[in-house]
Parts: structure tokens; C-alpha cells; sequence
């Protein structure tokens, strides 16, 4: 049965990545504390309080200097409650990114992929030492060592050994250049994570590397891809693709003093 508009906007809001050796509180929000090689800081998102916004606010402001993080960062969400964005300004949060969320039925996707350009699932360490060249200068990132590259590893080989998720490498004339994971739930393809070498980028990399993770989810049993581009690089590639805008998702950096 297709996903309906309904459903999309919940799975999209429900959607929250607790990276290896982070920590989370739920109280009032989600707040995720961030590993140092991911660069620190909190995440806050999905707001479901009997609170005013002031003392949402309030509480994941003393909860991040509670961990001894320097930085919040809270992500907007439709079906928050209370919605936070008028506190956030009234404060003088700064607005510092926004992606757009789209979703398809998976077999409506067609991606065309010019020639040179190739995509493979992610299954060798070599292969992680690749996506991780990426990932590290694209995300600001502290490189892995050889432990957390293998850490790195098991975490893509689990996600494949249960069908759960895996992880796709592209590349541009052999050399490695994008990259991008998905992760399976409830007949959703979350595709995540996409990063491109800024030298590689418009050269079809990243659409090799979109068709090649909606191949193998719908092999997986998923019906529906969800994702959520950054309105700067991404979102426009995944409009042309035939995606549909089910709105948009805004970024804050909140001051902690």
C-alpha cells in the first residue's frame, strides 16, 4: 500500500541519527550529543512538551552546557509541539541551514547517469577508508583512525548482514568521489549522509550514487525513498530526479550564554 502524505510527514519528522558513541535525552525534545570526530556539539529536534517554547529552550540550553558542548543546533519540524522557530529568533538564533524534504514511490524514480560514472555498495575496509576521504573534508570531520575505520566497518556490515542499511561509494573515472547511506524502516529508503568532492561535484557522482541506494532499497522491500537535501546543493538534483517537496526543514544555531 503506498505511503500516504501523512505518513510521509511523520516518517520524516520521526527521523533522527544517534551517531556511535553519542548520548540523547529525551525530555521535552530529542537532543543527540555529538561524538568530537563528527565535530562536537548537540542536535535538537522533534519538540513534543506540555511546556511553553522558552522553557524547551531553556532546558536544551542547560542540557548542552550539562555535557559540556559548545554548540546547539536546532532543526525546525512541522509537527513540533510548541514550535520553537518564533523563541529561536526572538533570541537571536542564527538560521544556518535548511534542507528540503522530498519522497517518491521508488519505482517512479528514473535517473539518467553519464558514462564514466559508477556506484557500488560499500562492503570492503578499503572501501570505508574511501568514504571516509570524503566524508572528512565535505563534513569538517576528524578523520577515523584504523580502529574506528573497522568500528566503521562493522557498523556497514551489520546494517547489510540484516537488511537494515548499507552504505554506497561513487566514483567519477575509477576515483572515488561520493558518497551516501540509507537506512531501512517501515517499507521507507532514508537516504542520508550524500557528500561529493567539491572538485567532482556536477559531474553525475551523486546521481550515480542516488540510483544505486534506490536499486538496492527497493531489492530490500522498500517502497518509498525519503530524503532530505540541503537547498544549496542537493535539493535541485532531487527535484529534477521527480521527487516531491513535502516541505522544508530550517537549521539554528542557538546561543548558549
Amino acid at each position: 500500500m503506498p505511503h500516504s502524505r501523512d505518513d510521509i510527514l511523520r516518517a520524516a519528522a520521526a527521523w533522527v541519527w544517534f551517531p556511535r558513541d553519542s548520548d540523547e535525552d529525551r525530555r521535552h525534545l530529542q537532543l543527540v550529543r555529538y561524538p568530537e570526530r563528527l565535530g562536537g556539539g548537540v542536535r535538537g529536534s522533534q519538540v513534543a512538551s506540555d511546556a511553553d517554547a522558552a522553557t524547551v529552550l531553556d532546558y536544551a540550553r542547560g542540557r548542552t552546557r550539562s555535557w559540556g558542548a559548545d554548540t546547539l543546533t536546532f532543526w525546525t519540524n512541522p509537527a513540533d509541539t510548541p514550535d520553537l522557530e518564533e523563541e529561536l529568533r526572538r533570541r537571536g538564533a542564527e538560521h544556518i541551514d535548511t534542507v528540503a524534504v522530498f519522497a517518491l514511490p521508488i519505482d517512479e524514480v528514473r535517473i539518467a547517469v553519464p558514462g564514466g560514472v559508477t556506484a557500488e555498495i560499500v562492503r570492503t575496509l578499503e572501501q570505508v577508508r574511501e568514504v571516509d576521504a570524503i566524508n572528512v573534508p565535505v563534513w569538517e570531520q576528524t578523520p577515523l583512525d584504523e580502529a574506528g575505520l573497522r568500528d566503521e566497518l562493522d557498523e556497514v556490515t551489520a546494517g547489510l548482514d540484516t537488511g537494515e542499511g548499507f552504505r554506497v561509494l561513487g566514483r567519477v573515472e575509477g576515483i572515488a568521489v561520493s558518497t551516501g547511506g540509507t537506512t531501512l524502516i517501515d517499507g521507507f529508503a532514508r537516504l542520508w549522509g550524500a557528500a561529493t568532492l567539491a572538485e567532482a561535484r556536477g559531474r553525475g557522482a551523486y546521481r550515480a550514487v542516488l540510483a544505486e541506494r534506490l536499486r538496492a532499497a527497493s531489492e530490500l522491500g522498500a517502497t518509498t525513498a525519503l530524503v532530505k537535501g540541503r537547498t544549496a546543493t542537493s535539493a535541485p538534483i532531487i527535484a529534477r530526479a521527480g521527487f516531491t517537496h513535502y516541505g522544508d526543514e530550517r537549521a539554528y544555531r542557538v546561543p548558549l550564554g
